[in-house]
Formats: C-alpha cells, sequence, structure tokens
C-alpha cells in the first residue's frame, strides 16, 4: 500500500515541478514566473519529500523532510517577495497587457518607503 502512495506522491510533486518550469517558459514577466515558481515548485518539491519520507520510514529521516518543509515554505515567499521588490524599484517592467499597478505612486522614489509611512513621518517631524 506504501508503494502507491510513494508513486502517487512523487509522481504529483514531478507534475507540480514540471508545470513550475513550463510556467517559467510561459509567464511573460518576472513578477508572473515569480509567482508560478513560488507556488507550484514549493508544492512539488514538498510532495517528492513527502514520498521519500515514506519510502525510508524512519523518523531521522521524516524529521529531517519536515524540517526542509518549513523552511522551504517560510523561506519561498520571502525570497520570492523580496526578488520582486528589488525587481520593482529598479524599473523591470510588468507585462504590456497588465491593466493596473497597484503600486505606482505609493513609494517614495529615492527612499522606497510606503508613501503612508511618509506622511506620518512627516506629521510627527512637524510636531517636533
Amino acid at each position: 500500500m506504501n508503494d502507491y502512495w510513494i508513486i502517487g506522491l512523487s509522481s504529483l510533486g514531478a507534475l507540480f515541478i514540471l508545470l513550475a518550469a513550463v510556467g517559467v517558459l510561459r509567464m511573460p514577466d518576472l513578477y508572473l514566473r515569480i509567482s508560478v515558481t513560488t507556488k507550484a515548485a514549493t508544492l512539488g518539491i514538498g510532495l517528492v519529500l513527502i514520498s521519500a519520507a515514506i519510502y525510508f520510514n524512519e523518523v531521522g529521516i521524516t524529521s529531517r523532510v519536515l524540517a526542509i518543509i518549513l523552511f522551504m515554505l517560510l523561506t519561498a515567499p520571502v525570497g520570492a517577495h523580496m526578488i520582486g521588490r528589488a525587481s520593482y524599484f529598479t524599473g523591470v517592467k510588468l507585462w504590456k497587457h497588465s491593466k493596473l499597478d497597484d503600486l505606482k505612486g505609493k513609494y517614495h522614489p529615492k527612499s522606497h518607503e510606503l508613501a503612508s509611512n511618509l506622511k506620518t513621518v512627516e506629521k510627527e517631524n512637524e510636531t517636533k
């Protein structure tokens, strides 16, 4: 019975990793590529690791697998956010068919602080 779980989870994981690779090739801009790879690749790697934990069926390996999955779930979105933020501030263009730029005009061009934070800081400085 475990063999079916191993085959199913590893195949599904490989499929998600394949979809992430196809998404990198097919998505038109950097921001969409980041989104695809962060979600699909993280899920695919997690499924492959779970199938490895089932295959080896040892406490040491299962605990390492769980630690790796937790680390991936915590770091992949943060890393993708930082790459996207740095790309936005360095001027990487959005896809030409993007309808809306939610961040346009909300950041100070030099300090990259949110406009709402800037207003609060300016008000505090005026009162002092």
